[in-house]
């Protein structure tokens, strides 16, 4: 895919959830590109609409209306909607994701863990990435330990091998330091950083850290379920 292409738009899309009587609008409409290595930051108070957003472009939820297009492909729209099993593919081909929680499995070593989504699917030229990716990180030394013998920004780390060991074409980060002290997220922010600049990684990111939204060279504020450039 060219620098620069399009390569995610979102028009109008709304996220509508109902308790009860009561209708709640998550997202109210938002209209959105994204660039094939961009590095887009989406920040705002809590109850902004940021993680529902997220949760969208990344195929984890369905709009009520609106559509999407990802790499020219209907996602979302015109009656079009994929099914779930092309959907699942999708979020298996296409995106990696990293949460604020790690949620690595406590009875697997590092190594494993990151190896873990091969087990399911393996892109291909995918087979050597495990190794790579620790040594990168700077996890090497630590590849046979347990996430219990590792520290909090240690296990973000394996958690963001593991989301990129399929070789995704964009990283989908939702708060990816909302559970780390000040250092630990400075470094993961230079992590992510790096990935953008000199692997050419498209890079969406949810964080409330000021300073971690300006690593990247776009921000959206959102307010009230709808997004405003910075």
């Amino acid at each position: 895919m060219a620098e620069n292409s399009v390569f995610l738009e979102a028009r109008r899309l709304t996220r509508v959830y109902r308790r009860g009587s009561e209708e709640i609008r998550a997202l109210d409409g938002v209209s959105l590109t994204i660039r094939h290595g961009e590095f887009v930051s989406f920040t705002g108070p809590s109850g902004s609409g940021k993680t529902t957003l997220i949760n969208l472009l990344g195929c984890l939820d369905n709009p009520s209306t609106g559509e999407m297009d990802l790499g020219g492909k209907v996602i979302y729209g015109s009656g079009n909607d994929l099914k779930e099993k092309a959907l699942t593919r999708i979020r298996r081909e296409v995106f990696g994701y990293i949460f604020q929680n790690f949620y690595l499995i406590p009875t697997l070593t590092v190594r494993e863990n990151v190896a873990l989504p091969l087990a399911f699917y393996k892109k291909p030229g995918a087979e050597g990435e495990v190794d790579r990716l620790l040594e990168m990180l700077g996890m090497g030394h630590r590849m046979n330990h347990l996430p219990g013998q590792i520290s909090g920004g240690e296990m973000q780390r394996v958690a963001i091998a593991r989301a990129l060991v399929n070789r995704p074409s964009i990283l989908l980060a939702d708060e990816p330091t909302g559970n780390l002290d000040t250092k630990r997220s400075a470094e993961i922010g230079e992590i992510l950083q790096d990935l953008n600049r000199n692997e050419g990684l498209t890079i969406v990111m949810v964080t409330h850290n000021s300073a971690l939204a300006g690593l990247g060279g776009r921000k959206i504020e959102m307010r009230d379920g709808q997004a405003y450039e910075c």
